[in-house]
């Protein structure tokens, strides 16, 4: 009986141990957050290419947990608001970051 109450503290331990590996901080992110922001990553880039207006290959896109960065340079004030817009309706998105810049 003992020997079965040790195997199973010491399963309950690693079992900490693995789901407190995947937790997040304020620094880094969970495996499920990590997931999550590449999907919202791509959403938003695959919007910004949908959109004639905007050159996808000038705006740079990061997601860290749900917030969107969007960088680069574009050539108006008009471009900057509507990637701003795209990126803000994408599911997911809990705020958007704009460090784009006019050339």
């Amino acid at each position: 009986m003992k020997t079965t109450q040790k195997i199973a503290a010491a399963l309950f331990a690693c079992s900490l141990i693995v789901l407190t590996g995947c937790a997040s901080t304020a620094k880094q992110e969970s495996t499920g957050e990590y997931i999550d922001d590449s999907w919202i990553t791509t959403k938003v880039k695959a919007e910004i290419l949908n959109e004639p207006t905007l050159k996808s290959a000038e705006i740079n896109v990061e997601t860290f947990k749900g917030s969107v960065q969007l960088s680069g340079f574009v050539s108006s004030q008009v471009n900057i608001e509507k990637a701003v817009s795209l990126a803000r309706n994408v599911r997911g998105v809990t705020a958007v970051k704009n460090d784009m810049r006019l050339k």
